[in-house]
């Protein structure tokens, strides 16, 4: 599985996940630990990856989306 971790999720659980066979990146990596929700909701699509966050405002945006 691919996943796309969020700044609240430390990075350790990217390397669990990369250990266990998943193609996994962390924000902090790529020096995206600024990137406003929207483009991670973006980013996360355009590479076919799983958000993995402890940002309960991501479920809300999810909910609100039109698509």
């Amino acid at each position: 599985m691919r996943f796309l971790a969020d700044m609240g999720v430390n990075v350790r659980v990217v390397e669990w996940l990369r250990n266990n066979g998943h193609d996994a990146k962390h924000l902090r990596e790529e020096g995206l630990h600024r990137m406003p929700n929207g483009e991670i909701f973006a980013k996360a699509i355009h590479e076919n990856r799983i958000i993995i966050t402890f940002d309960l405002d991501f479920s809300e945006i999810v909910a609100l989306s039109k698509d």
